[in-house]
């Protein structure tokens, strides 16, 4: 029996073959790829800046770094997210405000989002949930009103668009993953795009040391420079830029796969007892993954479901495991009650997400439709 998986790098001949030429030479930072990936997601997205970094959690923190945000500051964060969106706001200094679910799409539930700004509040973060696009144009009122910065984390939703805008650019900067099973992949690896360029040349300059020019084109010789900031070193390499290059020429058919395999997996297990599916196909959404909803008694038998599911070849996942306010770090420092978010939990604690991506056919997603209606048959049987 041959295995579904959640997720699968879909690397190919161009991407090894763009490696094997960085091997064959000397530069492996520092080079022309890495500019080449830049200038590619530039052109992809419509951002006029576009600067690569080492992970998505560099991203997240250079872009919060490049906001001015510091100790007495406030984050809005979604408790909907991965980790990472909040220990950039903590290692900043400042303090993550958790914001509850929207319990229809799991995006940031923005009436909350309104009420949770104090005077304190510096910036919005906004997590655009399984590749739906938050409303932007609500977003940015708030921010307005009360003089906010947006953090766009776009990890997950690669190729979503609001109005013909890809995400990202909406608030002040937008920030990407290029994790292995995300919508391309550069081993790891980041991006942040923005339109404004104080942002792009303080996150330039902080990704790597600090320094006020590049050691490509800028430099007389590789000691002639300045440092203007304390910075960090999250550059990415020229190895993983060289992979961006190709992925990128290949997303559009990605996307329309995902797209695909989303609606038919949608389609195929709205019709099993017990489950709902997260509302995720919105207009300009990229279908990172499908999430459903487990119904009473299912919801308390759900590590069973997914090991069963594991025994029979369907792999599965969770986005994400806990609310972020339930999580040890963030409840013993702040002081969070357990499910102080409770939308959040209902997702984190009672679904399972399935896999929509392009290493599956048709084929694959009727078996992941007929195997999880049977499986949710013997279990409910049991019960």
């Amino acid at each position: 029996m041959t295995t579904i998986p959640f997720g699968k790098p879909m690397v190919g001949e161009e991407e090894r073959r763009a490696v094997a030429e960085v091997l064959e030479g000397t530069t492996l930072t520092h080079g022309p790829r890495v500019k080449a990936f830049e200038q590619a997601f530039a052109e992809f997205t419509g951002a006029p800046h576009a600067i690569a970094t080492a992970t998505c959690m560099a991203s997240l923190h250079l872009a919060y770094l490049a906001c001015g945000i510091g100790p007495g500051d406030e984050v809005l964060v979604p408790a909907q997210t991965h980790v990472a969106m909040a220990h950039a706001v903590e290692i900043c200094g400042a303090t993550p405000v958790f914001v509850d679910a929207d319990p229809r799409t799991g995006n940031v539930d923005l009436d909350l989002l309104a009420a949770a700004v104090t005077e304190r509040t510096r910036a919005v973060s906004v997590v655009h949930y399984l590749g739906l696009p938050v409303d932007m144009g609500r977003v940015l009122e708030v921010a307005r009103r009360h003089d906010l910065f947006v953090v766009e984390d776009c990890a997950i939703a690669l190729g979503a668009r609001i109005d013909g805008t890809h995400v990202g650019l909406h608030g002040d900067v937008g920030c990407f993953s290029f994790y292995p099973v995300k919508h391309i992949t550069t081993g790891e690896g980041g991006m942040v795009i923005t339109t404004r360029a104080d942002i792009a040349d303080r996150v330039s300059k902080q990704r790597a040391f600090g320094i006020d020019k590049s050691v490509l084109a800028d430099r007389r010789h590789t000691a002639a420079y300045e440092i203007e900031y304390v910075g960090l070193n999250y550059r990415m390499g020229e190895i993983g830029a060289a992979m961006g290059v190709e992925q990128l020429k290949r997303l559009p058919g990605f996307l329309e796969q995902r797209a695909r395999n989303f609606r038919s997996l949608a389609a195929g297990l709205g019709g099993v007892d017990g489950l709902t599916v997260i509302d995720s196909d919105g207009p300009g959404a990229s279908h990172y993954c499908l999430v459903a909803l487990l119904d009473a008694p299912l919801a308390e038998r759900r590590e069973e479901l997914i090991e069963t599911l594991k025994g029979e070849g369907v792999g599965t996942s969770v986005y994400y495991p806990k609310p972020l306010p339930d999580t040890k770090y963030y409840r013993e420092t702040y002081g969070h009650p357990e499910r102080s978010c409770p939308v959040a939990a209902r997702i984190s604690y009672e679904s399972i997400a399935f896999p929509v991506g392009p290493h599956i056919e048709e084929e694959d997603v009727q078996r992941i439709v007929e195997t999880v209606g049977q499986v949710v048959d013997r279990l409910v049987a049991r019960a």
